[in-house]
């Protein structure tokens, strides 16, 4: 499960006095010396009782004005602090089952009850109210292809608790799994998160918990989009770029696009399978059994 970070720290720090503390040094979740600095702004921040109610008012009241961050505010992240450097700030918002916005919105739009990873570290405190609930998993990364259906025997549950308030915690990147569970009232956590560049290309995963089994890839990228509406829109120059990705790209997951975007192209039945069958042959594991898959379900 996320690691718990035990730290007493009765200081208060203001958001721009906490970003400065930030980048001072930078965020990088791997390393002691930069975690434990994260880790004691993050609490210094959550000191500050007021700082967020104060953001919110301010939002609130420019919502008309053009200059208003964009992404500011929605649903159930508030952008405090954009990218900067390597991190960025944010809040987030945890109903509880009698709240409206649950009710009308319904929970996977708060992703309750959707057992994931991350494909990223941040740190996360709870800020306020009781905080949300997970059944917290573990599992070995490095031993699962992606493909959806596929086993994780590594997959194991540790336990069921809440980020009540205070609580301050490292998520791990491509190691702690949770499903998580409303709160039992209105909560909200602050996070800090870490950024690199490769981000967009690591994969993060929907498990199946009953199966033990990876249910989906959940960290589809810009970059398989465009693939699929440039192949949609036609042209020579589009087919010859997803074939060519489609062997060699370094992301099994672009590969896979394109395989996805060649057959959205394909004139029949008939051709789609000869498309997967040479996908089966392209040298990369998850996309051969994600085109068995597909062959499995034209057949049917």
């Amino acid at each position: 499960m996320p690691r718990v970070i035990e730290l007493a720290d009765d200081r208060v720090a203001s958001l721009d006095e906490a970003c400065d503390g930030l980048a001072a040094i930078g965020v990088d979740f791997d390393d002691a010396e930069r975690l434990d600095n994260a880790a004691l702004w993050l609490r210094r921040l959550g000191n500050d009782k007021q700082f967020l109610g104060d953001v919110l008012v301010t939002e609130l009241a420019r919502r008309h004005r053009e200059d208003v961050l964009d992404s500011s505010y929605g649903p159930q992240v508030v952008m405090l602090a954009p990218p900067n450097g390597n991190f960025f700030i944010r809040a987030n918002l945890w109903p509880s089952t009698d709240e409206h916005m649950l009710r009308a919105s319904g929970g996977t739009s708060f992703v309750y009850g959707l057992p994931h990873d991350h494909n990223f570290s941040f740190l996360t405190l709870g800020y306020f109210g009781p905080g949300y609930w997970s059944d917290y998993y573990e599992y070995d990364y490095g031993a699962v292809t992606g493909y959806a259906g596929e086993a994780v025997p590594s997959l194991r549950f540790i336990e069921r608790s809440r980020l009540e308030e205070g609580k301050l915690m490292l998520y791990r990147a491509h190691h702690d799994v949770h499903a998580q569970l409303p709160a039992d009232s209105l909560s909200v956590s602050l996070n800090i998160m870490h950024t690199t560049g490769a981000q967009g290309w690591l994969d993060q995963y929907r498990f199946d918990l009953d199966q033990r089994r990876i249910g989906a890839i959940v960290s589809g990228g810009p970059s398989e989009a465009f693939m699929r509406i440039a192949v949609g829109l036609g042209g020579q120059e589009a087919f010859d770029l997803a074939d060519r990705f489609a062997h060699g790209h370094p992301s099994d997951r672009m590969r896979l696009a394109c395989w996805d975007a060649l057959a959205g192209a394909a004139d029949d039945v008939a051709a789609r399978d000869a498309l997967w069958r040479r996908a089966e042959q392209a040298g990369s594991r998850l996309v051969a059994m994600e085109a068995k898959a597909r062959r499995s379900e034209l057949a049917a």
